[in-house]
């Protein structure tokens, strides 16, 4: 159990830890990597992407700062854990991947796992899901090399993001967001990380 990794590190939202607990990370894994699913590590799902590890999922989730009702726009599906994890904290979760085997093993594996509210696209995460928009919260989960103006737009007013922004050939730092209005912003850096890259179609 990831759990005591990740409390070590600093995460004190309980309901974030609850959410957590309650999605099996084994089942967002192959088999092979079953025996160390729960490790604070992340681990390859294939296409050469990876599951986050548990910190990373947690930190970002708890900055979110998410209640229950948001409307929450996840950037990356990729295995569908962080989306289950935001589902579970009882958010509306609308999820875009641009990978068309992620989109539809996720899109599998949820709906198989019982989560019935949770809305998937198959798109370009850089042009966010604007039907759905505003978003209470926007969560994105690979890194652009710039923070992508499509994605502020569709941010509610005093909604929060959280991203990774950075080249992959330097260091990337995870961003916190405030949309204060419509043309103004307040930006924090809150964490050096590595991401792969957000793909444009």
């Amino acid at each position: 159990m990831f759990d005591s990794d990740v409390i070590k590190k600093g995460i004190n939202d309980q309901a974030v830890l609850q959410a957590m607990r309650d999605v099996d990370r084994r089942k967002f894994v192959s088999d092979k990597f079953s025996d160390v699913a729960y490790d604070d590590r992340a681990l390859p799902i294939g296409e050469e992407q990876t599951i986050s590890q548990p910190f990373i999922v947690a930190f970002m989730t708890e900055n979110l700062q998410i209640e229950k009702g948001n409307k929450v726009l996840e950037v990356g599906t990729g295995s569908g854990f962080q989306t289950a994890v935001l589902s579970k904290l009882g958010a509306k979760v609308s999820t875009i991947e641009i990978n068309k085997k992620f989109f539809k093993e996720s899109l599998r594996r949820l709906t198989g796992l019982g989560y019935g509210d949770i809305s998937f696209y198959h798109g370009d995460g850089n042009k966010g899901v604007p039907e759905q928009s505003p978003y209470d919260r926007i969560l994105v989960t690979a890194a652009p090399a710039e923070i992508p103006r499509v994605l502020l737009g569709q941010l509610a007013k005093n909604g929060i993001m959280v991203i990774p922004v950075g080249n992959q050939s330097e260091v990337q730092y995870l961003y916190r967001i405030k949309k204060l209005d419509d043309d103004k912003i307040e930006k924090e850096k809150i964490l050096p990380v590595h991401f792969v890259p957000l793909i444009k179609s």
